[in-house]
Parts: C-alpha cells; sequence; structure tokens
C-alpha cells in the first residue's frame, strides 16, 4: 500500500514540476517581449528627443570650427600661444 502512495505522490510531484516549468517558461518569454518594448520606447523617446539626431554631436564641427561641446577652448589656447607680428 506504501508503494501506491509514493507512486502517487511522485505522479503529483512530477506534474507539479511540469506546470512550474511552463509558468516559468511563459514568464521568461513574457518578460523578454516587454524588455524589448521598453527598449524600443527608449529608442524612440531619445530620437524625437533628438538623442539620434544631432543632440550630442561628440567629436562633429560646430558653427565656432571646435569639437565637442568645449565651444571655443582650443581656438583660445591657440590665441595664446601665438605672438602678433604687428
Amino acid at each position: 500500500m506504501g508503494a501506491v502512495v509514493s507512486c502517487i505522490e511522485s505522479i503529483f510531484r512530477t506534474i507539479g514540476n511540469v506546470i512550474m516549468a511552463i509558468v516559468t517558461g511563459i514568464g521568461s518569454i513574457l518578460t523578454a517581449i516587454i524588455n524589448g518594448i521598453v527598449a524600443f520606447f527608449g529608442i524612440i523617446v531619445s530620437f524625437l528627443t533628438c538623442g539620434y539626431c544631432g543632440g550630442r554631436r561628440r567629436g562633429t564641427t560646430m558653427g565656432t570650427g571646435t569639437t565637442g561641446t568645449r565651444r571655443g577652448w582650443g581656438r583660445r589656447r591657440h590665441h595664446a600661444t601665438t605672438t602678433s607680428t604687428i
């Protein structure tokens, strides 16, 4: 009689483990989908706030001819080291 009860307990435990594996898999899939949606909206917001369309301008020349966000530091340094010939 004890062997039958042990066998039934083992069957229920196996069924429970299978159900938990299915629930864990579904949870992982939903987490991946939600993370993808969040990343997509992050890209859209960054694009709309000029994160990708030129708001950062790293290493590109601006109207003054300087690079980055240091606006004019390179030009001032060069003027300080050169002497006038007038």
